[in-house]
């Protein structure tokens, strides 16, 4: 079982919710939610800041042992490659207030941190 698998399982089990009730809440199958808690199977970026918001828990503390230990197999390169740019203590801030936001609100941030950056907008 990979270190996000036990991770996922702990999660889930903690708050008392079944991996049907997971895999619904998060919309994936069953089956996903078992391939992952096995570690047969990583989901992508997407699937983790989901599974992270149904869970209430920080996406980067989810993956934190995988990223500690160095498990490219577990996490896709281009995350430990920003993560490893700006830093861990930067990108825990970020996916924290990230899960807060609506997807609108997000797009939103997004293109005010456009403006800041080109002095510009987004058409």
């Amino acid at each position: 079982m990979s270190h996000f698998g036990q991770n996922l399982r702990l999660l889930r089990e903690e708050r008392n919710i079944s991996q049907e009730e997971l895999a619904m809440r998060a919309r994936l199958g069953k089956k996903t939610i078992e391939k992952y808690e096995s570690g047969s199977q990583i989901p992508d970026t997407q699937t983790i800041l989901k599974l992270s918001t149904v869970l209430d828990v920080p996406a980067s503390e989810m993956l934190e042992k995988e990223l500690l230990e160095n498990h490219p197999q577990g996490i896709d390169h281009e995350i430990e490659q920003l993560i490893s740019e700006i830093g861990t203590k930067k990108a825990k801030l970020i996916l924290r207030k990230a899960k807060e936001f609506s997807e609108d609100d997000f797009l939103r941030v997004m293109q005010m941190l456009y403006e800041i950056k080109y002095g510009s907008t987004v058409e």
